[in-house]
């Protein structure tokens, strides 16, 4: 790849320019890298930034930093949310002969809503101004982060024209990095994508910061939402080709099998399957300190996240409006659905301002109740409970692959693994061939199973037990939890399997009345006495004939024709010794050896071919 994707540098961490409109962002930004990442003629020729513009910079401890530019004017502020996500230090940029400005306190609250982890305050065209007007400029700037997440951070003054205050700068970069972890490795790589372009000779490129996990070259990836596949051709950061690119870099792929226009801001590529459409999304959210008028209950906003945007309606959840300074826990019930995960960050805008943002509590929940104390008990310790908690929580909704875990909890897999061994100790987790399963789901799953049972088998108390995929359907469970759930069942001595694919409450019995049981011994004695040419009517009550099928007394061949078991037992033990000595036996020849009639010999041979006791090849038989 050359040309634009060139430009797109990587690194494990990445830092955004924040700001109001013209205070110097972009100059900033080709001071630092000598990149211009004014890209677009119309930016040019305006003088601002309207796109995401991306550059790279050693720094002087040799780390490599991902550089966003993004616009300051107040009609592109949603590129700007497109580019502060994924942003691991910001720099916000005020202009020394200007101060503080409107954009400058919206960026200021953005970046609070989105707990962007660090940052610097960075007073440009400290040139223009004199010394002491630059001391009361700083003050104010000191002031204006007060009850930010920027409160106490490093202030520094420059001129990007002259190069006055850059090394400082690069320093208190490199000083705040130092603090800064990592972007996690949580083995579910994820690129929330904020361009896709194509270039002569390489196809599809789309770029991003990559996420929660690595990316190699030939790995088949999908882009979400919408579940088109592609492949990864090449990848590259600075200019480099790589095989492999680390989570917290920004990233430039190569894709083959997918066309540019397929593709849009606002999508993310991640591995197949291991994201879901997100169309309802629980959120606590936190008023933007800039919000001029309450955020009512069913108000439409539009929503973003990382790189995507969809209207949506707001559901407060504990009260009537959000008001600057407060928190509510809302439902976001999206018109469109995007690929956000748990754990990531949100924003809420109104048409004209940035209202509020948070932390995505949970996917695709139920509608909740509001105003209501247990469901926000829920929430709360979804938001803010241990990781015990968390694992505990997850698996109340069944089963886990524990390979899994580390994405679903947002947790790097080694502290999960030691989470998971305290739970196992404990006791309440257990392994199963579906995965991990809570104890509490896992009784509960065999509660609801022991109710299917005795429902059905009141209404029929002559079955022995309950089909398995009857009771699966009832309980609602895919085959691997319900297998899981029946051999819990087995282990605490609560259910049983029952030969014929029959599961039923442990110790249970069918329980004839005295007239059924009359029924079946007059019906079993009349099989008895017709031998091998058993009546084949009339029949009893089809409750009373499965009672005897389950039972095993009587065999029933399905074509009109039921032997007696102990008949019908004796009827196969003499077929085999004929096929012992004889290669093969007719219907005829069985007719013969039964000194039966045809129906009875032809019933009982089809029914040893579905019992799979023996071929039949033309019109002979053999033994299987």
């Amino acid at each position: 790849m050359k040309g634009d994707a060139s430009s797109l540098a990587s690194a494990q961490f990445v830092i955004g320019t924040a700001g109001h409109v013209d205070h110097g962002k972009s100059t900033l930004v080709r001071a630092l890298t000598g990149i211009d990442p004014d890209r677009l003629r119309e930016e040019k020729e305006r003088g601002l930034t309207i796109e995401l513009g991306f550059a790279w910079l050693s720094l002087p401890s040799g780390r490599e930093v991902g550089v966003v530019d993004v616009p300051g004017h107040e009609r592109f502020i949603k590129n700007m949310l497109a580019g502060a996500g994924g942003v691991d230090l910001a720099l916000l940029v005020i202009a020394a002969d200007e101060g503080p400005m409107p954009q400058t306190r919206e960026h200021l609250a953005i970046l609070d809503l989105l707990d962007v982890p660090a940052g610097i305050a960075v007073i440009t065209k400290s040139d223009l101004v004199e010394p002491d007007y630059l001391e009361l400029v700083e003050a104010e700037v000191a002031e204006t982060l007060v009850g930010s997440r920027l409160e106490g951070a490093p202030v520094v003054s420059l001129s990007a024209l002259s190069g006055e205050g850059l090394g400082a700068l690069l320093v208190a970069i490199d000083a705040a990095l130092d603090r800064t972890p990592p972007k996690r490795d949580l083995g579910r790589p994820r690129l929330p994508i904020d361009r896709a372009f194509s270039i002569q000779g390489f196809g599809t490129v789309v770029t991003g910061t990559l996420l929660d996990g690595a990316l190699e070259a030939g790995t088949e990836v999908e882009l979400h939402p919408g579940g088109r596949r592609a492949r990864i051709r090449g990848l590259q950061r600075h200019r480099t080709s790589v095989s492999r690119l680390e989570p917290g870099t920004r990233a430039a792929v190569n894709l083959s099998g997918i066309r540019t226009h397929d593709i849009a801001r606002g999508m993310v590529l991640a591995l197949p399957g291991s994201i879901a459409p997100a169309r309802v999304l629980d959120v606590y959210l936190q008023a933007a300190a800039t919000l001029s008028h309450p955020l009512a209950h069913g108000a439409g906003v539009t929503v973003l996240c990382a790189t995507a945007e969809t209207e949506a309606r707001l559901r407060l959840l504990d009260s009537a409006a959000l008001a600057r300074g407060h928190n509510a826990w809302a439902q976001l019930v999206l018109d469109t659905p995007i690929a956000a995960i748990r754990g990531d960050h949100c924003v809420v805008r109104t048409p004209n301002e940035t209202a509020a943002g948070g932390r995505i509590i949970a996917i695709n929940a139920k509608r909740r109740r509001r105003d209501h104390a247990p469901t926000l008990a829920v929430l709360e310790r979804l938001r803010a409970g241990s990781p015990e908690e968390h694992l505990l929580d997850l698996l109340l909704s069944g089963p886990v692959a524990p390979a899994a875990l580390p994405a679903l909890l947002g947790e790097e897999p080694a502290a999960i693994e030691g989470v998971v061994q305290a739970a196992l100790v404990a006791g309440t987790v257990v392994e199963t061939a579906a995965g991990l399963a809570s104890t509490v789901w896992l009784q509960a799953a065999v509660g609801r199973a022991r109710a299917v049972l005795e429902d059905y088998l009141g209404q029929n108390p002559l079955r022995s037990g309950v089909p398995r995929e009857h009771l699966r359907g009832a309980i609602n469970l895919p085959l691997s939890a319900f297998d899981a759930v029946v051999a819990y069942g087995r282990a605490l001595d609560q259910l049983e399997e029952r030969p014929g694919g029959l599961v039923a409450p442990a110790a249970h019995s069918p329980r004839p009345s005295a007239s059924q049981q009359a029924e079946c011994d007059r019906f079993v004695s009349a099989l008895r006495a017709g031998g091998f040419s058993p009546p084949t009517g009339p029949l009893p009550d089809p409750a009373v004939l499965a009672y005897l099928s389950e039972q095993r007394l009587v065999e029933d061949t399905g074509a009109g024709v039921i032997f007696e078991a102990g008949v019908f037992a004796a009827m196969v033990v003499r077929l085999r010794e004929h096929l012992a000595t004889h290669p093969t036996i007719s219907l005829a020849e069985t007719r013969d050896l039964f000194s039966t009639s045809r129906k009875y010999a032809q019933a009982f041979l089809e029914h040893l071919d579905a019992l799979h006791l023996t071929r039949r090849t033309g019109d002979l038989r053999t033994l299987r």
